[in-house]
């Protein structure tokens, strides 16, 4: 279950990334005035004193008649010199703010008009503090893993996640280290961009100057001396050359001293960069990206490469990312057993965002719920139903957690605030599994293999995806696209039914009740007897929508959507969402808020062990250790669910009584820890571990 991921030590456990970030205020969606066509970047990376170096020539095009230019740019990188086609340098200026900057164009430029601008820049980059996203590292140059995010900014963007570009990179590194980025390196053909040999801007940064395809490499030294090369490199420095030129988002590279484990399965090649101390994993994750390619493949046909590199993060960034050809995850999600779940998402971006991508912010959970909704996909293909119908369960928690905010408002806020982050990836995949329950499988699989072919290499809007969908139904979606994307909340179904004896059997006539006066969708209705079940198929519409059903066996009992194709709302879901909301404000420093979102939980179920477990964690941070103690009891004396609260409650009334210098009692709460023979999240080597040696108190 996706709750036993956030299982362990609270301290130490890092949540997915909607669960990581602070949400921004909202703010209305402005429209771009520019759009980025085409990169070429010629960096140096210095993980020794944490510098980039950079010389990027940014070829966009005038969306409006426009005087200043607006790019966004990491604010730990000072923008040393702008200059036009001409050579001529042009006045800046910085907000720190909006991390962004301005070019003044002193002869403007008219709509539709393109042109060239050459930034020269530089920096040290070692903190979340100057990150465009507040709060979190999307950037950072040194070792062990340098890694700079298209999310970071590390060059001149525009409108990020929107504007489709190709890029070729240059990016210079000390011999030894790795780079690895969209698109092979060193066989694409490379271009020279120094400070000191500048290209010809005039005819663009597509005819620059060209140089040799592969990478110059000189001996390695430990203090590499500043010798310049003939290509501008120096002694002990290494090129490599990226050129990705299929329109698309290639903005993110990573490096380090990795090793290249690489798998062939099925024509399809996959890379895994990993570290040393995690390497003896490496070919488990290739050949479970493998599958996974192999698999989307066949529902949604070719990606834009048959090849896929599988890097490791960090633990201090993002869960995972993206980028053309490229999928990184962080260091605690690789392991012995492998997180094909959120490796299947990542892999999923392959055509949620590298073939098709937004149009708009608010057309943003086509990409993030439709990769949402293929990890779902992938669980059921490799675990079955059951394993499908818990992702499902998941995806409606965060659907409902934000639930009175329209999905088509998503634009008026940052792509990482937790809201827009559960509405795009949650309900964006919620919307395309009710979507396949209204079209059928293989309709619904028709239309997604049609929609990819169509819209290849494309921005994307709601339009283009319902006319689609439209078309291979067969009649309009209006109603449906209208229910989930400008309205809010949720049915709640009541069943109220009576049951009649009949010549052949039995007839059950029945009411399906909801609050929802505008609600219409086919729901299933399963009805258990005392021969076989049967199913049918009840269109719903408004508040009030009647039934009749004969049946050869006596009905006992009469289930509404057994099989969760709908987004409902119940006791159980309403425990889930309060604590999720509980989680994300713990995140953001809010603990007394997120006590009054346990509470509701609580409230709705007395006995909830996970809703006890978190007010526990929260009275914990706050070192009220009597309440904490408290609060963890409850949650072994609760419903047990999910199964993990055990274990890691007696885990933690273990801490408690280190704490505290009560080692005897501590030493009993990790024993029976150990008898729970469940090892969620590592706990049973966690509880040995202080069997060893007592917890101590972490300082301020």
């Amino acid at each position: 279950m996706r709750w036993a991921r956030w299982s362990g030590a609270f301290l130490s456990l890092v949540l997915t990334l909607a669960v990581m970030l602070r949400p921004a205020p909202l703010q209305a969606a402005e429209k771009p005035r520019i759009q980025a066509e085409d990169y070429a970047i010629d960096a140096r990376l210095v993980p020794q004193s944490h510098k980039l170096v950079a010389h990027a020539a940014v070829k966009f095009v005038a969306l409006d008649d426009i005087s200043i230019a607006t790019f966004e740019l990491h604010n730990a990188l000072r923008v040393t010199q702008v200059t036009d086609a001409t050579g001529a340098v042009l006045q800046t200026e910085r907000s720190s703010q909006t991390s962004t900057v301005r070019v003044f164009l002193p002869t403007g430029m008219a709509k539709g008009q393109e042109a060239t601008l050459v930034f020269d820049y530089e920096g040290v980059v070692t903190s979340a503090d100057d990150s465009p996203v507040p709060g979190l590292k999307l950037a950072y140059i040194g070792d062990p893993i340098t890694y700079l995010l298209y999310s970071g900014r590390w060059f001149p963007v525009t409108n990020f996640g929107i504007d489709r570009f190709t890029a070729r990179l240059n990016i210079t590194a000390p011999a030894g280290y790795t780079v690895v980025s969209s698109a092979p390196a060193n066989t694409a053909e490379g271009f020279t961009l120094t400070s000191n040999s500048k290209p010809a801007l005039d005819e663009g940064p597509r005819r620059m100057k060209r140089g040799k395809p592969a990478a110059k490499s000189v001996p390695a030294s430990e203090t590499p001396a500043p010798v310049a090369a003939k290509n501008g490199t120096s002694a002990g420095e290494n090129v490599f050359h990226f050129n990705w030129n299929k329109p698309s988002f290639p903005g993110t590279l990573v490096m380090a001293r990795f090793t290249d484990t690489t798998v062939h399965e099925a024509g399809l090649t996959v890379h895994v960069y990993f570290l040393p101390e995690k390497q003896q994993f490496a070919q488990a994750y290739g050949e479970t990206a493998a599958k996974e390619l192999g698999y989307f493949i066949t529902i949604y046909g070719v990606p834009m490469s048959s090849e896929l590199k599988v890097v490791q993060l960090p633990d201090d960034s993002v869960p995972s990312t993206w980028s053309p050809e490229l999928v990184g995850l962080a260091a605690r999600y690789i392991g012995a057993k492998v997180n094909y779940r959120l490796l299947a998402n990542a892999v999923a971006h392959q055509w949620f965002g590298t073939i098709v991508s937004p149009a708009s912010r608010n057309d943003w959970w086509i990409q993030d719920g439709g990769a949402r909704y293929s990890e779902t996909r992938y669980i059921e293909y490799a675990s079955g139903p059951a394993g499908a119908q818990e992702a499902v369960k998941d995806m409606s928690v965060g659907a409902l957690a934000y639930e009175s905010v329209p999905l088509n408002q998503i634009g008026t806020m940052d792509t990482f605030d937790p809201t827009f982050q559960n509405l795009a990836g949650d309900k964006g995949g919620m919307i395309y599994h009710m979507l396949r329950w209204v079209l059928g499988d293989q309709k619904f699989d028709q239309a997604m293999r049609t929609f990819f072919t169509e819209f290849s290499g494309k921005s994307i809007r709601l339009k283009d995806l319902q006319k689609e969908t439209e078309a291979i139904h067969g009649a309009p979606l209006t109603w449906f696209y209208s229910q989930w994307l400008d309205s809010t909340g949720a049915p709640e179904f009541k069943n109220k039914y009576t049951v009649f004896r009949i010549k052949k059997g039995f007839r059950v006539v029945g009411q399906i009740q909801q609050d929802l006066d505008l609600f219409r969708m086919p729901v299933q209705l399963k009805i258990d007897t005392d021969g076989k079940s049967e199913e049918q198929i009840i269109d719903v519409a408004g508040t009030d929508s009647t039934y009749t059903i004969e049946t050869f066996g006596k009905p006992r009992r009469i289930t509404i959507d057994p099989n969760n194709w709908v987004l409902k709302n119940s006791a159980d879901l309403k425990i889930r969402t309060a604590i999720l909301r509980g989680q994300q404000l713990v995140q953001q420093g809010s603990l007394a808020e997120s006590l009054r979102e346990f509470q509701k939980a609580v409230d709705e179920n007395r006995i909830s062990s996970l809703a006890h477990y978190r007010i526990a964690e929260v009275y914990f941070l706050q070192r009220n250790y009597q309440a904490a103690a408290n609060a963890y009891r409850e949650s072994l004396n609760g419903d047990g669910e999910p199964r993990w609260t055990e274990v890691w409650s007696h885990i933690q009334l273990g801490k408690i009584f280190d704490i505290t210098g009560q080692r005897e009692r501590a030493l009993s709460e990790y024993r029976q820890a150990l008898q729970t023979n469940d090892n969620t999240q590592y706990a049973l080597d966690e509880a040995r571990s202080y069997l060893v040696h007592p917890f101590e108190r972490p300082e301020n």
